[in-house]
């Protein structure tokens, strides 16, 4: 949990540094940094270090649709900490937070709002 992230979003959400998010996905942090970079996945500078939501990730990897999912948001004219705040945000008709919805497989759903926010 860092300040950063929870001021962004609003509530507190567990975070990661590199190297933890790193250790999990069983990966270089260099491939953290590139994934980051790469707009497969998002951080939040906090100092000299990034972090970033532990909500992301999977033991597989990043969870299934996000990297299509920020793609999407930043054609559509979204910024990086828009982004974040939006798969944080409850939303009672998902029902919950679009990022509690993309790791319960309910991508579609999510992806269909973000569509209509961006066109």
């Amino acid at each position: 949990m860092t300040a950063a992230l929870t001021a962004l979003v609003g509530r507190e959400i567990e975070a990661l540094t590199l190297a933890e998010a790193a250790e999990r996905l069983g990966v270089p942090r260099t491939r953290i940094s590139q994934m980051i970079k790469q707009g497969q996945l998002l951080g939040v500078r906090e100092g000299d270090r990034w972090i970033v939501p532990a909500a992301f990730l999977v033991e597989s990897g990043v969870v299934k649709g996000l990297p299509g999912l920020i793609t999407l948001l930043r054609d559509g004219g979204y910024g990086d900490d828009e982004i974040l705040r939006w798969l944080f945000l409850e939303d009672p008709t998902l029902p919950g937070a679009p990022i509690e919805a993309l790791r319960s497989d309910r991508g579609g759903e999510v992806k269909r709002r973000a569509q209509a926010m961006a066109f």
